[in-house]
């Protein structure tokens, strides 16, 4: 009896190897590559504490600047005196709740009768403001300065280094009330709230940079002794060239996770200096100003104090939330 080759390898193929289903490449179908990018987004979307802190931020951002088109729509001018809602006697507000009312959703502030609603939205403007632009002059002092120290070492490196410690070792609050005591009310050829806010970030992004710096520093170098710089050098490249198109691209991550987490850094700071009457003067408002001006009232109004001080609590810590979850993503070491 005779047995047909190919049934006879159909009879078999059950018991024996299974031929091996096609590929996605041999059915047509493209197989895309993902970018570093796009790995650390699908990273972060998974977090979904670091994408509700980055949801917030985006909320506190788009509320400081239009402030003043969402005051038109709700409350009041933030300067505008209500006097007519404050006990005469007493200088406290009239009604239950600090004088809550759908026309003053957080109240009215004591003896003035000024909108706390405005003022809280407006003083956003100013810490966001003042904090996001000293962190990038500190950004960029410190990447600049880390880099030629790390990448060039010897005695570049030596006298960098040395300058770091001497700022880090500088009494920075002392010396921000100090310069921001004696600045006069015009100086450099401004006046008013653009020289404080000026100084105010001057004060803080230049006195911040060795921070950032040191940890430029030490990744530079980390970076300088790779493979790939090693065959950039081989290949003739000269310094500019790899700094620029090796070490950097490799720092945006490092740089990018500290920046979003010295921004509430910078928050806080700028608090303090209005808090202590040495920042932006009055009648700007400003979240550590108004709760300078709440110590003599909180035990009869304390929500004078808990809404500015639940605005940079909560600002502070979408910040940090959402630097937290940056910093995992871009970790190329995590899964």
């Amino acid at each position: 009896m005779t047995i047909d080759a190919g049934k006879a390898a159909d009879a078999s193929a059950p018991f024996g190897d299974v031929p091996p289903e096609p590929s996605a490449g041999a059915l047509g179908v493209k197989i895309e590559g993902r970018s570093l990018g796009r790995i650390a987004w699908n990273r972060l979307k998974r977090d979904r504490v670091a994408m509700t802190g980055g949801a917030v931020v985006i909320f506190l951002v788009l509320v400081a600047i239009f402030a003043p088109l969402i005051v038109k729509v709700i409350g009041h001018p933030p300067n505008e005196f209500h006097q007519n809602l404050v006990d005469p006697s007493l200088q406290t507000p009239i009604g239950r709740f600090g004088g809550m009312s759908w026309e003053f959703p957080f109240g009215v502030e004591p003896v003035n009768g000024r909108d706390l609603f405005s003022r809280i939205l407006y003083g956003a403007r100013i810490s966001l403001l003042i904090a996001s632009l000293a962190t990038l002059l500190s950004v960029l002092i410190g990447t600049v300065l880390g880099v030629l120290a790390g990448y060039f070492g010897g005695w570049v490196d030596a006298i960098i280094s040395r300058t770091m410690d001497v700022f880090l070792a500088f009494p920075l609050l002392l010396f921000a009330i100090a310069l921001a005591g004696v600045v006069p009310d015009r100086a450099f050829g401004a006046s008013g709230d653009v020289l404080r806010v000026g100084l105010l970030i001057f004060i803080i992004g230049f006195f911040s940079w060795p921070y950032i710096g040191r940890i430029v520093r030490g990744q530079t170098l980390s970076l300088r002794e790779r493979e790939f710089i090693e065959s950039a050098r081989s290949l003739g490249a000269r310094a500019p060239y790899i700094i620029f198109r090796e070490v950097l691209p490799n720092l945006v991550a490092p740089i990018l996770v500290y920046a979003t987490l010295l921004i509430p850094t910078n928050i806080l700071f700028e608090a303090a200096l209005s808090f202590l009457g040495v920042g932006v003067r009055p009648p700007t408002a400003t979240w550590g100003g108004m709760l300078s001006d709440s110590v003599h009232f909180y035990q009869v109004t304390p929500h004078f104090m808990i809404f500015p001080g639940l605005a940079i609590f909560v600002t502070v810590l979408a910040f940090n939330l959402f630097g937290d979850g940056l910093r995992d993503a871009l970790d190329p070491r995590a899964r």
